[in-house]
This record gives structure tokens, C-alpha cells and sequence, in this order.
């Protein structure tokens, strides 16, 4: 059964009963599904299927290819002497098989491309010069190296220029999809359950898959990160090799944005990294957003507006925090270490990134899920004319005149707001006030999962946004 994924599915679907041959490109990080979404949309038939190997020459890369062929019907077949060759014995394959839309399914592209091996040229003439000039194909290709396929196939300046006809991006669950697969796998999860769940290790299908009936969160994250024989113990070590070629560079930058909790600018990664500013830096960046490993936002201030790059990847800064460069943790931590100073700061910048993933839910929880919103952060510092600094990490700058400052705050129980949160949230509207232009009116909203307390500062904020919130659908 497949937990969400109603979109992807129809734009697959559509693909598939469209009058041409389409081609299709699924991309998306890895473990997050890319590969059992396309099977089980299409029960696990294919006209042709296969998938790149890791780490291997062209050599290997085509006699995988020709047991695939062998595999889906070309009984007497050789090992192909290039790709160009290798496409040819597909095309073959193909003219082989009885009328009807040929669904070729290619998982792992990007590995496919070893040095020298001219396969993206191989596979343009494929499709220019065979199944584009059909009205029978349905080519999906699919990849974790989701840099790979934007840089080589969408960005290609040549035969493959505009030629993917589909473009679906498979993005982690969402809390409620999180939840309807505990449910679907009875793990008798409660909601808070799940929001910790998903603070350590986001919405990656894969890692939720790893979950055993019969045991509580805390003894499931013992044993799947701090026990030696746990198995996201070393995922660490595989995520980035897997997904880029040349891996350190990218491994230096995720390593010196989990230094910082906003994250940082690019003079100040460069600075503070070791990095040089360079065309070598850009695609880094831009591949590492394009997997989903960092956002790029904008954070205003009072006469500029600078771009920020943070880490938001949630197992990434899980293992940083806790696993990474420490050995001899103790297999039981998760469980010991309940309300300890450590794991509530931890807990309390989790939840904010849980909140800027679920931006839509909040949105729909104020009633403008239809109204253009521009989100941003905002900060001030010290300022002789405006007085003390401010900060403000969720901005939902509204088209209908107004702001919404966004606190988020994570407890166990209601937020009681005290005098001191009174205080600090009238601070951050009169400096927000005085350093914007324009009239909007200016909105406070408090992000926390058990509501507010009642008390006589819980006037403080115009809305509240609560868990129950975040899990809507």
C-alpha cells in the first residue's frame, strides 16, 4: 500500500494513458521511495527494467545492462560494446513486444554515467532517434543523485534540451503521512510520538521502515542509532557517498553548516570553512538544495536583505549533535537522557525545523492557505537609533496586509506564556514595526504542540498553532 503519494501517482498515470511516448523523470533524496512509488504504480511490470550499479566502470555498468535485457525477454543477447550499442539492444527489445504503451523503467541513472562513457549522448539518441518518434513509450528514469539529473538532463543544452515531458520531485512524508504509516504498520504510535520521530529522522520513508512494533520511540531510536549494530549507526558514511561523486566537498559544507543554527551566509561558510569562493562552491550549494539536504532563504534586515544557507536534513543534524566524533555513547542515551539540558535545546530547534517543513499546515491552520505569502526570517541587531536587537525566524509576510511573526516554542504540556514572553514578543513587534515600509498590520502567532495555558498573557498572540495543526492532511 502506498501512504500518500496521490499526485505523484497521477501525473504517472497520466504519463502512461497519454497518445505519445512521454518521458519521465522522478528525483527526490535518497531512501525517500522514488523506486517503490514507480513499481507499485505500475504492479511491478515492465516492459524493460534497470538499475545503474554503484561505484562500477562502463564495463560492468553494461553487462548489468544486458542481464537486465536477458531478464525482461532478449533470450540470446551479448554484451553490448558501448551504450550506444547497449540502447540498440533495447530498441530491439522493445520492437519485440506486443502492442500496447512499453513502460521502461531505468532506477539509478546517474550511475550509469561513468567517466568517459558518453552514456548521456547514448541515451539522447535514444529517445530523439527511437521513442520520441513512437507513440508507445513511457521512459521513467529515476536517480538519488538528483544534482546529476537536473545538471545533465533538465539543464542540458543539447539533445536532451526540454526533452522530459514529467518532472516529479518525490518529497519526504509529511507528519500526517508519517502517521498514517505507523498506523499501517501498528506500531501504536501516539502523536507526540510520531512529532519525535519525525525531529530525529524527518520524513524519509526508509528510516520509518526500520520501526518495531512492541517498542516505545525512545528504545527504537536507541537501537537504531546508538546501539553499534544500529542500523542508521552508519548511514551517515553512505548518504553522501551515494549521492555525489566527489563527496568531500559537499561533506565540508553540511559539516560546517551544522555549526550554526540559522546557518550562514556565503562569505561566512567560506570564512569559516576552510572553502574557496568559487563556480566549484555554487554547484555544491545548488546540489545539496536540490537533494534537500539545505534551504536557501532570505533574512531581512534593516537595509538589506542577505541569503542564508541552512542545514535542515533532520538525520543529518541528529548525528551531528549526537553521534558524530563521539565514541563509546552509551546504547541505552535516548532513553537515559530524558529532559536532560542537552536534549531539550536539541528538542526545541528540531521542532522549529518540523515547523518550516510544514509551512502549508500553518497556513491552512490560519485560514490563508489561498492568499500569496512571502516567507522570510528578520533580524536586527544592536542599533544606536532603534535600540536592542531582535530576532525572528518564521516571517509570513501576507498579500493581504498582514504580518504574521511566527514563535515557535516546543513543550510537552501547554506553553504557559510568562511575563518575560509578554515582554520579548512586544519587543520583536515594535522593532519589526519600526524597520518595515508599509501599513500591514502585525500579527504574533505562537507554533507549540499542546496549545497555550490559560493565564492572563495568553492575549499575547493572535492565533495559536497547535500538533493537532501540523498532522492535517
Amino acid at each position: 500500500m502506498i501512504i500518500g503519494r496521490k499526485a505523484e501517482q497521477q501525473e504517472l498515470l497520466k504519463a502512461y494513458a497519454s497518445e505519445y511516448s512521454e518521458f519521465v523523470a522522478v528525483t527526490g533524496r535518497r531512501r525517500v521511495g522514488k523506486t517503490f512509488l514507480v513499481r507499485e504504480t505500475f504492479d511491478y511490470k515492465f516492459a524493460f527494467q534497470h538499475s545503474g550499479l554503484a561505484n562500477q566502470n562502463t564495463r560492468a555498468q553494461l553487462r548489468e545492462f544486458r542481464q537486465s535485457l536477458v531478464r525482461c525477454g532478449m533470450k540470446k543477447c551479448r554484451v553490448p560494446v558501448d551504450w550506444s550499442d547497449a540502447f540498440f539492444l533495447l530498441s530491439e527489445l522493445l520492437d519485440q513486444q506486443k502492442e500496447g504503451k512499453k513502460v521502461v523503467f531505468i532506477d539509478e541513472l546517474p550511475w550509469m554515467d561513468a567517466p568517459r562513457s558518453n552514456f548521456v549522448s547514448a541515451i539522447e539518441h535514444f529517445w530523439n532517434g527511437y521513442a520520441s518518434a513512437r507513440k508507445d513509450i513511457l521512459l521513467i528514469i529515476c536517480g538519488s543523485a538528483t544534482s546529476w539529473i537536473i545538471n545533465n538532463v533538465f539543464k542540458d543544452h543539447g539533445g536532451l534540451h526540454n526533452r522530459v515531458t514529467y518532472k516529479i520531485n518525490l518529497a519526504p512524508f509529511t507528519l500526517n503521512e508519517c502517521e498514517q504509516y505507523a498506523q499501517s504498520r501498528h506500531l501504536g504510535m501516539s502523536r507526540y510520538g510520531v512529532l519525535e520521530c519525525y525531529m530525529v529522522m524527518g520524513g524519509v520513508p526508509f528510516y520509518w521502515s526500520m520501526l518495531e512494533r512492541g517498542k516505545s520511540v525512545a528504545q527504537n531510536i536507541d537501537a537504531l542509532f546508538f546501539s553499534q549494530t544500529g542500523k542508521l549507526h552508519y548511514e551517515y558514511d553512505e548518504l553522501y557517498k551515494s549521492l555525489f561523486k566527489n563527496p568531500e566537498p559537499y561533506i565540508k559544507v553540511v559539516e560546517t553548516l551544522g555549526t550554526k543554527r540559522m546557518g550562514m551566509t556565503r562569505d561566512e561558510l567560506v570564512h569559516e570553512g576552510g572553502l574557496s569562493n568559487n563556480g566549484i562552491l555554487t554547484r555544491v550549494l545548488e546540489d545539496l538544495e536540490a537533494c534537500g539536504f539545505i534551504r536557501k532563504y532570505n533574512y531581512q534586515g534593516i537595509k538589506h536583505i542577505t541569503a542564508i544557507y541552512q542545514l535542515i536534513d533532520n538525520y543529518t543534524l541528529f548525528y551531528y549533535k549526537f553521534l558524530h566524533n563521539r565514541a563509546g555513547v552509551d546504547e541505552n542515551f535516548w532513553s537515559i537522557n530524558t529532559n536532560t539540558p542537552v536534549r531539550n535545546a536539541w528538542e526545541g530547534l528540531a521542532f522549529e525545523r518540523v515547523c518550516f517543513e510544514h509551512i502549508r499546515q500553518i497556513k491552512q491552520s490560519l485560514g490563508i492557505a489561498g492568499v500569496s505569502t512571502q516567507i522570510y526570517s528578520w533580524r536586527v541587531k544592536d542599533d544606536p537609533v532603534y535600540g536592542d536587537g531582535a530576532q525572528v525566524d518564521m516571517v509570513i509576510d501576507r498579500a493581504d496586509q498582514i504580518v504574521n511573526l511566527c514563535e515557535m516554542k516546543f513543550s510537552t504540556t501547554e506553553y504557559a506564556i510568562e511575563k518575560t514572553d509578554d515582554e520579548s514578543l512586544r519587543h520583536k513587534v515594535g522593532r519589526f514595526s519600526e524597520t518595515q515600509k508599509g501599513h500591514k498590520a502585525v500579527h504574533t502567532i505562537l507554533i507549540t504542540p499542546f496549545g497555550v495555558k490559560r493565564n492572563m498573557y495568553q492575549y499575547s498572540v493572535q492565533n495559536v498553532v497547535t500538533v493537532e495543526d501540523l498532522f492535517k492532511d
